[in-house]
């Protein structure tokens, strides 16, 4: 049951579902699955700056696209700022101002400063490591700082317990206050995100957004004496399981946070889209039928079926993370990816026929059947996933369309040419 009673006189909210865009095709996917609110990078100064990202000349269309969805619209500026840097950070900043982006993400001063100074709001990003209500009440008043993004070491007590601190010291107007915390994604083996690993061994700097991952690789001890060599255990000890929150959702959201954010800006639309539905429902439902009589069987049943979803995606196995104190010994299992299934290119589409809902499939690199399940990526379209029921060739049914054939497929919504299509097989269960 989710605590809907207010804390001190905060009234009980909603929060926001904030999911990741590293190209256009996942910022379609995260606003077509159902996302409040999308954060994106722009050029090099934002944590992922080997995702797709986006231009300075796109920022006015990306903007517009997400807020004719009714979503906002958050850009992260979340890197060190180096002094050659500030004048091009200026003009990104000037950029994002003029297209009204709703929000940027940030921990440098010199971003924080600048977007105030422009008239945007700024989220402390968790790289600022804030864990309790005096630092955030420092940023408030000073700054007018209104989001944080909470250090990730932070637990469900401590978010509780941050929420109820910033009631006492300032009463009806801690609703001004949101806090935001990760539901889902990769964990660094830094708390907080703040790692040096990579820059040590590559000279690339996480905390620059280039990290290489080195934490995600298999590490051997050689004893210097002998030369033995010990593998450190089964696992990748460096390399910590996914974040998962969905199957304790509505004790996070009793906890009292205003927005969920989806890691993920360099992993694939289909982790986009399946991870932003599934928590997308389940929140849906923690605030939409917590009156119903068998709301609890609802919910668990509904868990039950999202989290296969969510293993079917890449993953690297899910961790509770902090939420619950420390974790022990949640490491990854194998080579990192744990998903229930994977995806194999067949074809492209070459024609959609909205009258009789049939998608035009050119068959480049393999065949299809009837049963098989198919997604379709693209720019515009996002991503998009039916059964296949019907196959036609050269106009005559058929049970299986051929390698290098053009074949028709009754495909319920609508996708465009040059979109990309792959068949989802599933592989052995990974725990």
């Amino acid at each position: 049951m989710i605590n809907k009673t207010p804390i001190g006189n905060r009234k009980p909210r909603k929060p926001e579902l904030m999911a990741p865009a590293g190209t256009k095709a996942c910022l379609m996917a995260a606003l077509q699955a159902g996302a409040d609110a999308v954060y994106f990078g722009v050029g090099t100064f934002n944590m992922r700056s080997k995702a797709g990202n986006f231009s300075i000349q796109e920022l006015d269309e990306v903007v517009q696209i997400v807020h004719f969805a009714g979503a906002k619209a958050y850009l992260t500026l979340n890197t060190l700022i180096l002094p050659q840097e500030e004048e091009p950070l200026h003009r990104t900043i000037e950029a994002a101002a003029k297209a009204k982006v709703d929000a940027v993400i940030a921990w440098d001063f010199s971003v924080i400063v600048a977007a105030r100074a422009a008239g945007l709001e700024v989220f402390i990003s968790t790289q600022m490591s804030v864990a309790n209500a005096t630092a955030i009440l420092y940023f408030h008043h000073n700054l007018g700082i209104r989001r944080f993004v909470l250090a990730r070491e932070c637990s469900l007590s401590n978010i509780s317990s941050i929420r109820h601190s910033l009631v006492q010291e300032m009463g009806e107007k801690a609703s001004e206050i949101e806090i935001e915390v990760f539901a889902h994604g990769a964990m660094c083996l830094s708390v907080s995100g703040r790692c040096q690993l990579s820059q040590f061994m590559s000279g690339k700097s996480a905390n620059r957004g280039a990290c290489q991952q080195p934490c995600r690789g298999t590490y051997t001890i050689t004893e210097t004496h002998d030369g033995k060599i010990l593998q450190v255990g089964d696992d990748f000890t460096l390399s910590p399981k996914d974040l998962c929150t969905l199957p304790f959702l509505d004790q996070l959201l009793s906890a009292g946070v205003d927005s969920l954010k989806i890691e993920g800006r360099q992993r694939s639309i289909e982790y986009v889209s399946y991870v932003t539905k599934s928590y997308r429902r389940i929140l849906d439902i923690c605030y939409e039928t917590s009156h119903l009589p068998d709301f609890s069987e609802r919910l668990a049943e509904a868990k039950k079926e999202e989290m296969i979803c969510l293993r079917q995606v890449f993953n690297r196995g899910f961790s509770s993370g902090f939420c619950f104190g420390k974790p022990i010994n949640e490491w990854s299992l194998g080579d990192g990816n744990q998903a229930t299934h994977r995806k194999q290119f067949i074809g492209e589409v070459v024609n959609y026929y909205k009258k009789s809902a049939v998608v035009a499939i050119r068959l480049d690199n393999s065949g299809i059947s009837i049963g098989d399940e198919i997604m379709v990526h693209g720019s515009t379209t996002g991503c998009k996933q039916s059964e296949v029921t019907s196959i036609e060739d050269n106009l005559q049914p058929v049970s299986h369309g051929k390698k290098g054939r053009t074949v028709g497929v009754f495909f319920p919504e609508l996708v465009r040419c040059g979109d990309k299509v792959y068949r989802l097989i599933p592989v052995s269960a990974k725990t």
